[in-house]
């Protein structure tokens, strides 16, 4: 089940459940849209994985597999990284 962390690792920007903002590498390291495509270039900084767009749980599945609440957030990756 995946855990649909609430932050982007980087930025810190929101990303709620239904995000299309979100993206995801095998292991849920979550990033936005923006820090994915201007500063990490499509791959993860912490595996070197792909980051894809990540699944959006139907609202009616929240309730019972809610998503997490817990932030992750690793600073220090830039655009000059």
């Amino acid at each position: 089940m995946l855990e649909l962390r609430p932050n982007c690792e980087n930025c810190d920007r929101d990303l709620p459940p239904d995000s299309p903002l979100a993206h995801i590498c095998t292991f849920e390291c979550t990033f936005c849209s923006d820090c994915v495509s201007q500063v990490l270039k499509e791959v993860c900084p912490n595996c070197g994985g792909n980051l894809v767009p990540r699944p959006i749980r139907p609202v009616a599945l929240l309730a019972k597999y809610p998503a997490s609440t817990q932030r992750v957030l690793k600073k220090g990756v830039s655009a000059n990284d």
